[in-house]
Order: C-alpha cells, then sequence, then structure tokens
C-alpha cells in the first residue's frame, strides 16, 4: 500500500477486530510510517469482545495491542461494540475505555435507550452524530445521474446492494433521479460534484460531528473531489429547500439506530448514528 497519496484530515475507519476487518489497525500503523506529516491524521479502530466481565485489566490490554500496531501513543476513537444488550456489563466497558488512551469513545449498533442508559451513567455529554452512509454507496453521484435503474447483477459491491434496498424503500428510481437533477443542478452552480454537494448539505446540519465518506484503496478513493467539499462557503436557504422537497416525497424510513444505521459516542459526548439525506 503506498500511503503517500492519501489525504490527511480524513478520517480513516480501522477497526479493532483482526477476525472481522483483518490486518487494518497494521496497515494504519505503515500509513502513518511512510507519511512525513501525519499530524493531520486521525485513525479510528473498534473494540469487539465477548460478552463477559469487563474491568478495566481485561480492556487496557487489547487498547495497548491497537496502540502498538497502530504506531501511536493515544487512539483518536475506539468504536465500541456489544453483542448482547440485556448484558449490561456494556456500562463496564464505556467506564474502562473513557479511562484509557483514547481520545473518542464511540458505540457502533446500540439503540436509543440503551444510548440513554449510558448517557444516565453520566459518561458523556455535548451529543453530536456521525454521518455513515451519506453517499449511499456511491450512488449519489454522477456515475448513476441520468441512468436506468441497475440490476441486481450490476450492483458489484455489497454496499451498493444495501443502499438500492434503502433507496428502493424509501421511493422509485425516478424519483431518485429527481434528486440526483437538484443535487446535480446545485453541483454546477457551485462548480463541485453532486457528491460534494450531497456531504455539505449533511455535514452543515448542526447535529452532525462528522460525515463518513468510504473509499476502496486504489480502485474507488476520489480524494481530489472529496477535498472540495469545503472549497465553497456552503448552501444556502433555496439550495436546503429544493433537496428537501424532492427527500419529502419518498417515504419515511423507520426504524431504530441499532435496526438501520450506526450509533457512535465519543468520549467528550458525541453519539453519532447513520443519516440519509433525510
Amino acid at each position: 500500500m503506498d500511503a503517500s497519496n492519501y489525504v490527511i484530515g480524513c478520517v480513516l475507519a480501522q477497526p479493532k477486530s483482526e477476525d472481522i476487518y483483518g490486518p487494518s489497525e497494521d496497515l494504519y500503523g505503515r500509513f502513518l510510517k511512510q507519511k512525513n506529516d501525519a499530524s493531520h491524521a486521525y485513525g479510528f479502530t473498534k473494540f469487539v469482545p465477548r460478552p463477559g466481565p469487563m474491568p478495566r485489566n481485561v480492556v487496557e490490554p487489547s487498547i495497548n495491542r491497537s496502540l502498538q500496531k497502530m504506531g501511536v501513543s493515544v487512539l483518536d476513537m475506539v468504536q465500541f461494540h456489544w453483542w448482547d444488550y440485556e448484558d449490561e456489563r456494556y456500562l463496564e466497558v464505556v467506564k474502562a475505555l473513557t479511562e484509557g488512551k483514547i481520545l473518542e469513545v464511540a458505540l457502533t449498533n446500540f439503540d436509543i435507550f440503551h444510548v440513554n442508559r449510558i448517557l444516565s451513567s453520566g459518561c458523556l455529554n455535548n451529543v453530536k452524530l456521525l454521518a455513515y452512509g451519506t453517499l449511499l454507496g456511491g450512488f449519489i453521484s454522477e456515475k448513476y445521474f441520468d441512468k436506468h435503474e441497475p440490476k441486481r447483477v450490476e450492483l458489484n459491491t455489497s454496499s451498493l446492494a444495501k443502499y438500492k434496498y434503502v433507496i428502493d424503500q424509501w421511493g422509485e428510481w425516478n424519483l431518485f433521479q429527481e434528486l440526483l437533477l437538484v443535487l446535480k443542478r446545485l453541483a454546477e452552480k457551485y462548480g463541485i460534484s453532486i457528491s460534494n454537494i450531497a456531504v455539505r448539505y449533511i455535514a452543515d446540519k448542526r447535529a452532525i460531528g462528522i460525515v463518513i465518506i468510504g473509499a476502496r484503496l486504489s480502485i474507488a478513493e476520489h480524494i481530489a473531489d472529496n477535498s472540495r467539499t469545503f472549497s465553497f462557503l456552503g448552501l444556502d436557504a433555496d439550495d436546503v429547500s429544493l433537496i428537501q422537497a424532492v427527500v419529502h416525497k419518498g417515504r419515511r424510513l423507520i426504524g431504530d439506530c441499532g435496526d438501520n444505521g450506526l450509533i457512535k459516542k465519543e468520549r467528550s459526548g458525541v453519539v453519532s448514528l447513520s443519516l440519509s439525506l433525510r
């Protein structure tokens, strides 16, 4: 992996469990070694323990392994997943993580009820959202503007298959094309891309802390394009109204955060969840 070409300042979602995501932490460590200045790089990792007693002396060795593999003295963010939410020892994990060498602690796949349990424990404040799936796996882009509805066999990634289902639940392909048309016109207005408009629309919402944009290394990175997202002052009220007018034509997607996306919490009190353009 030639890390020298990667944009510093974007967040890299680097999971914790090797049996889930492979040697991602080692790759991030190599990335930092190849950069002359990695001061603006942020590495996220995951903690997915098996249910059981979770005092600090159980959690800390795992965190130390992540520190060593990623080549850092402090972890920017650790995303915590818990398999059995009836086992309330997840509260022990959150407490242990907030006492470790971690800047921000995140919750992954927690529903609202259990997030509120953690909030009431006093670990969190200043709650915000971390937007995931903002570009629907790549559907919100010029690639799919004014195109026929793709068949299932044409969806060559799991993300495309997942988000095509989301589009179908929201509305028909023609309605999605109407949304892309609005985004396209706004993109032409500001001299940027459809994806830039969509990301900025979400990023400028007051509840948002960070927007996650996925990438497939050496296949679909869009680094130069993503860097233009904040190249203009932002969408005006009329722009936002145009987008919302189409979005609200679709069906409202119902479900808890643990059902349809991610919820994440930062140590300072930031919770995040999966968002679409609604």
